[in-house]
């Protein structure tokens, strides 16, 4: 009996590959105030979409150079989140440093008004997407260090 040939079919839908970014300098991380869709007007950490061929890492400081204007030393994973509620568009999953600024002067763009917040000062209740877990994780790695993701 012959055996079966398996053949591979391409999903019909993937999640989107992403990155976000804990830049921080002392007791203060960059926020982003969002202009766009989604949570247009709320605040989220810095981060975007991985491109075709490039690392999570290369992503990573890329969009921090675009969103901020700063050049950034990526220092440690947080952890990836993959909840399937974590953007409204579609199924994201991110991969989350936290990094330090290297050079270059802090500058939003078209996507937003960016600042050095206080931690302690964060309303972590009225974030987008689900940074504002991540930052509640972030404040635990600060403590204990560790991994974080979705559903820890």
């Amino acid at each position: 009996m012959a055996k079966k040939k398996f053949v591979w079919h391409e999903p019909k839908k993937t999640p989107k590959l992403a990155i976000d970014l804990i830049i921080e300098k002392g007791s203060s991380i960059i926020l982003s105030k969002r202009n766009i869709y989604p949570f247009q007007g709320k605040h989220t950490l810095i981060g975007g979409f991985v491109n075709y061929n490039e690392t999570v890492e290369k992503a990573a400081i890329r969009e921090a150079k675009e969103e901020t204007g700063l050049k950034v030393k990526l220092k440690h994973i947080l952890g990836v989140y993959s909840s399937k509620n974590r953007d409204p568009r579609f199924q994201t999953i991110t991969t989350v440093f936290v990094a330090s600024p290297v050079e270059g002067k802090l500058k939003g763009n078209y996507e937003g008004k960016v600042a050095w917040v206080n931690i302690s000062k964060i309303d972590l209740k009225n974030m987008g997407f689900d940074h504002g877990k991540i930052v509640r994780d972030y404040l635990k790695w600060r403590k204990v260090k560790g991994t974080y993701w979705s559903t820890r």
